[in-house]
């Protein structure tokens, strides 16, 4: 067998390695890596301003109710 015929062989198989590859990345036509990361990092960001305001909510809440304890209503 023909080296170079081995050489064309490996580059077709290396390139149908990469398109697929790329089809995982950008996703032809339905959502690929890339955008799915996009929406997992979003929904973590949202996630994390959530926890913030549960936390301030609740710290709000305990501060009132000591208020309320210490000096009575």
């Amino acid at each position: 067998m023909c080296p170079k015929d081995q050489c064309q062989r490996e580059f077709r198989v290396l390139f149908a390695k990469i398109d697929r590859l790329d089809d995982a990345v950008r996703g032809n036509g339905k959502p690929g890596i890339q955008t799915r990361l996009d929406r997992l990092e979003l929904a973590a960001a949202t996630r994390t301003r959530l926890l913030w305001l549960i936390a301030g909510s609740v710290v709000a809440l305990a501060v009132g109710a000591l208020w309320k304890l210490f000096f009575g209503a």
